[in-house]
This record gives C-alpha cells, structure tokens and sequence, in this order.
C-alpha cells in the first residue's frame, strides 16, 4: 500500500475543499506536515483512519462533531452540507481512490449528522475508474486489516499506550491477523463444525452404546464453549477494573492529605509488580533447573558403580585394548603369526592367537567406556552446579517473599490509614479501591478455577472420544463415518500445531527485530522481551539475574516505536514468505503525530535516525519545536515533500507565528479575515 494522496472537504478544521496533499515515496520517503497544536494535524491522522476504517484516535475529540463549523453556520436550515476526506493510494500497480462522506444539517436543535458512506474505485489498465464487486470494507481489510491500523496511523503523544497491560488482548488479536493464524483459526473452526454434523450422523446410524458416548462427548464440549466465553468476559472485565482502579488512584492524589498516601502506595504496587514478576522469573528458572538437570542428582550410586566396574576391567587388563579384532582375524586367515610361526588350526599357536579373538572383541566396550567416561565426569561436575543454582533462586524467592510481605504489610497500613482519613470523600474512594480490588481478585480466581475446569474436561473428551474410536462398529456406515470423524480430527490437531509453530516462530523474530531497534534508539542497556500474550516489557540484567524496569514515559515511547517498526519489518517481510496467510501487503505507510512530543534531544535525534527506515513510506505531522534542530538536520535527506498548516485565528489580537523551511517564511498562525476559525494547506517551495 502506498498512499497517493489526501483531499478534505469541511472536514473539522477544514474549510471547503481543500488542495490535494501529494505523498512523497521512493528514496526520499518522507512527507513532513508542520502545524501548530490545534491546527488541525491530529484532525489529518484521523482523516487516515476515518475514510479507511470509520475509526478516531483516543485524542480526538467530540467524535460526532465532524462536519465543519463556519460551513454550516453559512448554510441554510435543512440544506445538507458535505463533508467528505478522500484518499487515493496504490497498491500492487493498481490505483485505488477511497471516498467517504456524511452531511450535516442545521436545524432549530443544532446540528444533525448522517450516516457515513464508502465509495471505492479501482483504476484499469486502460485508466478507467470502475466499481469493485467486493464490498470496499473487504478490500480495505485485506490491504491493511482493521485490528493492524493502530501500528501505521498512530498519535506519537500516546504511542507508550501500546506497552500498557490492558492493551496486550489487542496486540495479541492484531498479531494474529499478522500471522494469518486467522486463516487457521477459521479453518479449525469449520472442521470443527463438520466433526460435529459427522458425529450428530454417526450417532444417528450408530447403536446405544455410540449414541450415549457422543451425547456425553457433546455435553462436555458444551460446558467448555461456556467456560472460555466465561474466560473472555473475565478478561475484559478485569481490564476495566484495573481502569477503575487507576481512575480512583488518580482521583485521591487531587485530595490535600491523601496525595502522599496516594503517591506512596503507587510506588509500593510499581514495587510490588516488579517483585512479582521476578518471582516469577525465579520459579520458572527453577523449573528449567529441575527439568533439565535434576536427574544428575539421582544418578551419584549409578556413576560409582560405573566407575567401578571399568577400573575392575583395568585391573584385569581388558582396558585399555591394543589390538584390533580385525587385525587377529586377518592373522589366522593368512596362517602366519606376525613372528613368522604357522598358524595351522588345532596347533597350540592357532590356539595362542585365537584367544585373542576374545580380548580383541572388547574394544568397542573400550571406546563406549571412554566415552561414558566423558559423559559420566559431565554429570557429576552438573551436581553441585546444579545444587548452585538451584540454591541461588530459592534465595530469590526467599528474598522476594520476605520484600513481598513488607509491602503488602505497608500497603494494608496505607489502606487502613485512607478508611479512617477524616474526610468522608477520601473514605468513599478508599472503599470503591477495596471493592474494585476485590472485585479484581475474584475475577482472577475464577479464571483460574475456570482454567482447571476446562482442562480437565478436555481431557474427559479425549477420553470419550478413544472410547467412541475403540467402540465396534458393526455397520459399514458407522466405520465410514468414524473414519471420517477420525480425518477430522487429524487435521485439527495438525492446523493447531501449525498454528502453535507459526506463532512463536513469528513472536521469537518479533522479539529479536523490537530489541535491535530499542538498542539502536536507546542508550540504556535494558533489553525488550515479548511473553507469549505479547505484552512487552523491559528487562535489566544485573549479576545474571533479569529483573523488570519501570520504565519511563519516554523509555515507552522508544519501545513502543521500537514495536511497531517491528512489526512493519516482519510483517513485510513474512506475507513475502507466507502470501497465503498474511496481509495482502509488503510494502506500508505510517502516518505519525508528535511523534517527538516527550523525548529528549538526545532520543529525538535517534529517533529521527531511525524513523524514514521503518517503513516504506512516512508522514510525519510535527510542530516547530519538536522539528527545528536535531530532527530537522537528521531527516533533511530524506524529505520528499512538505506542507503547512496555516491556522486561522479569529481570536482578537492573536498572536502570530510562523517557521522558516528551506529561507522561506510560512505562517503557522495569523488573524482570520472572518469571524470562523480555519486551516488552510500550504505545500512548501522546496527550491527544485
């Protein structure tokens, strides 16, 4: 998908129709789009994701405002009003032009709005613009899917939202379209249904004993479609606590008197996350420890006895073996000793050199014993490595724990302190605190009772379903059918172990692409790490042990970018390899605002290093303090085209502001001529 161009027309700030804004792509990748804040460079981004996907970034405002103010005021009561943005782009040498419109009305109540429209046109070879016969969401969705559009038109002011804990559900569910793992789960989902109508047929044909077992097998899966529904609703239920919660926290900060309790119990929870965490981290190193080398403990008397019997076996002179029984049998062959007597059998020297056949015969114990040796030394040097480590992490958890205790005995202290406050408004926050917290704690347990169900009826299913298999089948039409139903499930458990491979060969080349640009952005030596939900976190490795950063809001920025350009670069790079699977696209823009905002020079300038090389193509809408400087000399040689917001002010006395580009002055604020407020889109000379 590369993106063409962009036309509004009463859009928010957008007076009229205004000039086409040309998207420069190629070697100089960049277009540039300067304005003040409030000019209208937030209402642009989401004209990217309105006209695409009827969508608005968290900081656009007053959603169902769109059409432009001064427009209606000078239409007339009941005359529609247009409002449309326009998109035109290309994707794989086709031409595409994205139209969507709504209209607004005045009327003595205010303003009415319509229902949005999708118009779609797509460019022949012969230059003719036609209608598709698929619907546009379709085509658009195919392109650059909806769940992925967060990662290519995104608010820089807000990008560390990505890293937050309530976001992982989204960026797992976007990833999966990343993956084509959709396309598997589709195809499960229909063979699942097909076992179904082969089951509800063999039970038809098949005697009571089927009948009975499939009808047991049917309510099992019932109770587990019910648990994972439950499972979700869990999920999104303690999202929204957790959002309550960091609400009331905020809101007892505003209180005199409570903003040190306040302030201090966030720092002792941010505390007690990352301990949890480490725990976490310790039990699972633990695991790894057992799992992999908690035998050699259990093997000490069957080393001894090894020992053992290969020094018996060099006492007695059979190790080590200096001849070969090859070369015995080459001498008898021949009927010659090497000292040049007769080897003639029944002699006492065919004798002599014939037992030695036996001797001879034990030098491949002589090689596995020397090699079991090796192997055997191995083990016993593991044992006190492996006592090591394993006292290592239990002082860990012990640590852990006792620092775990201590908070929580700080954090009930602080709680109680907030029940007792004397103002009545911080006692009612403290106990919808108690009551979110509990709320939070319920969900929690029932996901895992819930989880413990599930696997435990999964496992009363197989059963059923070995029992169904091993059942006689007396009819040909029930062998048919279990033989059908038995392909059916063939192919289930091999798409889910595609499925499964896919995944995490994906997150694993995710993970290693976000930590080589975090590394090339950052000057921290914290390292980014992708769990299997992906949520994304920072680590620092200290003495060989990693611990979770709190990390600032800077340090989110970096890493969120830092995702997204990973994401970008893999996604490209894997619908290359997996054209079936993934996105109907290699090639991707990304539109940013502010994406500078909270950096400091230092990252400013890496990040605008780094920017033009994370997508194919960029548009960047920034504001003269966050491009003047650094990021203006670091992305110079890649800029293709540049505009200018120019807002209208009808503010009395405004004051005006202009930018300097390439020795030409533009204003970026200047006195309306009328009573309105409006943009207007200059496009900067750039001297060629």
């Amino acid at each position: 998908m590369k993106l063409r161009s962009l036309r509004l027309c009463n859009f928010r700030q957008f007076y009229g129709k205004t000039p086409e804004i040309l998207f420069s792509i190629g070697k100089r990748n960049a277009t540039i789009i300067h304005g003040n804040n409030g000019a209208g460079k937030t209402t642009l981004l989401n004209a990217f994701t309105w006209v695409l996907y009827e969508k608005f970034s968290p900081a656009f405002a007053s959603e169902d405002q769109l059409v432009n103010k001064r427009a209606i005021a000078e239409s007339s009561p009941g005359v529609a009003v247009d409002c449309w943005v326009e998109i035109g782009f290309e994707h794989y040498n086709k031409l595409y032009q994205v139209k969507r419109r709504c209209r607004g009305y005045k009327t003595e109540s205010g303003v009415e709005h319509s229902k949005s429209e999708l118009l779609l046109q797509i460019a022949g070879d012969d230059g003719r613009w036609s209608l598709p016969q698929q619907h546009p969401d379709d085509i658009i969705g195919q392109i650059l899917p909806i769940s992925l559009h967060q990662y290519f038109f995104f608010d820089g002011e807000r990008i560390e939202q990505l890293v937050r804990s309530d976001k992982k559900l989204e960026i797992a569910e976007a990833t999966k379209t990343l993956l084509g793992v959709k396309v598997l789960d589709r195809a499960i989902t229909h063979l699942k249904d097909a076992k179904k109508i082969l089951e509800s047929e063999l039970a038809f044909i098949g005697d009571s004993e089927t009948k009975k077992l499939l009808k047991e097998q049917q309510t099992l899966e019932q109770e587990i479609y019910y648990l994972k529904n439950r499972q979700k609703e869990i999920d999104r239920e303690v999202s929204h606590q957790e959002e309550l919660k960091k609400t009331l926290g905020s809101r007892l900060l505003e209180f005199s008197g409570a903003e040190e309790l306040q302030r201090l119990r966030d720092e002792l929870e941010t505390q007690e996350a990352l301990i949890r965490e480490q725990l976490k981290q310790s039990k699972e190193a633990l695991k790894r420890a057992i799992s992999t080398r908690g035998y050699t403990v259990l093997l000490s008397d069957v080393t001894v006895e090894f020992r053992e019997i290969v020094d018996d076996m060099r006492s007695r002179g059979e190790l080590p073996v200096g001849i070969k029984r090859q070369f015995v049998g080459d001498l008898l062959n021949q009927g010659c000793c090497i000292c040049g007597e007769k080897l003639v059998e029944g002699t006492h020297a065919h004798q002599q050199v014939s037992s030695w056949m036996d001797k001879a015969g034990i030098a491949d114990v002589e090689e596995t014993a020397i090699r079991m040796s090796a192997q055997v030394d191995e083990i016993d040097k593991q044992v006190p490595e492996f006592w090591e480590e394993v006292d290592r992490q239990q002082a860990i958890l012990a640590q852990g724990r006792a620092e775990l205790s201590r908070i929580e005995t700080q954090l009930d202290d602080i709680k109680k302190r907030l029940r007792s406050f004397p103002s009545e408004d911080i006692q009612q926050l403290q106990k919808r605190l108690d009551e979110t917290e509990l709320k939070i704690k319920d969900l929690i347990l029932e996901k895992g009772a819930n989880q413990q169900s599930i696997e435990r009826l999964q496992g009363d299913i197989e059963a059923k379903v070995k029992q169904v298999a091993k059942h006689k089948m007396n009819e040909e039409k029930q062998v048919l059918a279990q033989r059908r139903i038995s392909a059916t499930e063939e192919a289930i458990a091999r798409l889910q172990k595609v499925r499964n491979r896919l995944d995490t060969q994906f997150r694993s080349s995710l993970e290693k692409r976000v930590q080589e640009l975090f590394a090339e952005i950052s000057f921290t030596p914290y390292l980014p790490k992708l769990s299997d939900k992906y949520e994304l976190s920072l680590i620092e490795t200290t003495a060989g042990k990693e611990a979770t950063v709190a990390a600032s809001t800077g340090e989110n920025q970096i890493l969120s970018l830092s995702f997204i350009g990973g994401i970008i670069d893999r996604v490209r790079e894997w619908s290359q390899e997996n054209t079936l699977l993934g996105p109907d696209s290699s090639t991707f823009p990304v539109v940013m605002d502010s994406p500078f905002g909270s950096l400091d020079e230092v990252y400013r300038r890496q990040i605008a290093k780094t920017l033009p090389q994370l997508a194919n193509q960029l548009v960047v809408l920034v504001t003269k303090t966050q491009w003047l400087g650094e990021v203006a000399r670091e992305m110079d040689n890649h800029i293709g085209r540049e505009y200018v917001l120019v807002y209208n002010s009808p503010k009395p006395n405004c004051e005006e502001d202009a930018i300097e580009i390439a020795g030409n002055r533009y204003s970026l604020v200047k006195p309306s001529p009328n009573d309105f407020e409006y943009t207007e889109i200059i496009e900067v000379d750039d001297g060629f």
